[in-house]
């Protein structure tokens, strides 16, 4: 049979200290409103002493009005300690994809949103240089370029917040974006930046990781999709993936290998955000599959 539709399904994720009668209170309160559970997933991290879960609920037969709900919702965090927040299904969140020069990523990603698999809406392809405008046009994408250099970047930061601001962006993709953020840009879209690292961190950060592993001789490459913070290549990690190297490969080769890697993790993890499937707690994630 088939589920019920996207527009009356939520998903609420909630985090607090681990205690008794969590999942009872919060499954009781569904009930009690007429909400349907249609699945739900739990992790406990008993060195943090944190509970963590994941409900997707039906609401087409709700008693009362999503405003009591969410009041309910919060009558019950503020016993339990808890942060929580919900999201609807009929509304596709806001994504703004950041690019540099490299396409592989970006190429990835368009046709991953136009096949339906990422579930979002694109305003923006955002863009330090003019040369992926190309790309931008056989999505039917807007491409913007805010030319970045020592002298401006400050000046072009800000107008890059203005402008994602306007579009009411939820989520900034960085597919090899080259520009370092500030902290004050990373903080004020802080768990809303995802970014593509080609390396398996915490291995070479930084710039030149396929060079680096190169000259280590390493037998495994890899790449990470985290969440940008203010600390470079330091922020929650989303999800890696590796591939198999030896001594017969190039730097190039590597490049090659790992390329393929970044395309595959950052969609993932792009996905995994769209979903509502991800908590951050201190610099880690739970992540629910």
């Amino acid at each position: 049979m088939p589920g019920p539709p996207a527009d009356t399904i939520a998903t609420l994720l909630v985090s607090c200290p681990d205690q008794r009668g969590i999942v009872a209170a919060l499954a009781q309160l569904l009930y009690g409103h007429g909400a349907n559970i249609l699945d739900a997933d739990q992790h406990t991290d008993p060195v943090a002493g944190q509970f963590f879960q994941r409900i997707r609920f039906d609401l087409s037969q709700l008693h009362t009005d999503r405003t009591s709900l969410e009041r309910a919702i919060g009558e019950v965090a503020t016993r339990l300690q808890m942060s929580w927040r919900i999201a609807y299904g009929r509304t596709p969140k806001r994504m703004a994809i950041f690019v540099s020069k490299f396409d592989h990523c970006l190429y990835d990603l368009l046709l991953r949103h136009r096949a339906g698999e990422l579930a979002c809406e694109i305003p923006l392809i955002l863009s330090n240089h003019p040369d992926l405008q190309r790309v931008a046009d056989q999505f039917g994408v807007a491409f913007e370029v805010f030319p970045i250099t020592r002298d401006n970047k400050r000046e072009q930061e800000a107008r890059e917040v203005r402008r994602i601001e306007e579009l009411q962006i939820e989520l900034v993709v960085l597919a090899r974006y080259m520009q370092v953020l500030s902290g004050e840009f990373v903080a004020r879209h802080a768990g809303r930046i995802i970014n593509i690292h080609h390396s398996f961190l915490p291995a070479f950060m930084g710039s030149k990781p396929y060079h680096q592993a190169h000259s280590r001789g390493v037998k495994l490459i890899g790449a990470t999709a985290h969440y940008a913070t203010s600390d470079l290549d330091e922020g929650p990690i989303i999800d890696q993936d590796v591939a198999r190297c030896s001594h017969r490969d190039s730097v190039e080769d590597l490049v090659r290998k790992g390329r393929d890697l970044e395309k595959v993790v950052l969609a993932r993890a792009v996905r995994l955000h769209l979903d509502d499937r991800i908590l951050v707690y201190g610099n880690k994630t739970v992540v629910f599959d």
